[in-house]
């Protein structure tokens, strides 16, 4: 899959940090990465720029990952572009209404560049939950 814009929404600025770092690893450093600490601001991101692929948290003020997903899922514009969910909350049934919500993968903390790497072959094929 390639890569050339990515919208990172996590109210945590070291999980950013970890995240972008992993795409590096993973062997895209060369993207253009976008940081947005909530869903408010994610969504003021998407207006001005077209991102590739979209990885937010769950849990976040203001506006959470899922409310921030289905306002993407809803809107004709954004609702093409895959999602990845990064989240401390991986079990079945969180994934799986993540999935039903917008989703394209729903990934466990800790991330890494390897786990980033499996993410964006299953979007590029069917999706999945990891």
């Amino acid at each position: 899959m390639e890569l050339n814009h990515v919208l990172i929404v996590d109210d945590s600025t070291t999980s950013r940090l970890i995240i972008r770092r992993c795409f590096n690893m993973a062997g895209y450093g060369e993207a253009e990465y976008i940081e947005a600490e909530d869903g408010i601001s994610g969504l003021a991101e998407l207006a001005d720029r077209k991102f590739d692929v979209i990885v937010t948290d769950v849990n976040m003020p203001k506006m959470d990952g899922r409310t921030f997903i289905r306002k993407l899922a809803l809107n004709g514009v954004t609702q093409a572009i895959p999602i990845i969910v990064i989240t401390s909350q991986g079990d079945e049934a969180t994934a799986a209404s993540l999935m039903d919500a917008g989703a394209a993968m729903v990934l466990a903390k800790p991330v890494s560049p390897a786990k980033i790497v499996d993410a964006l072959d299953r979007i590029s094929g069917n999706g999945g939950i990891q």
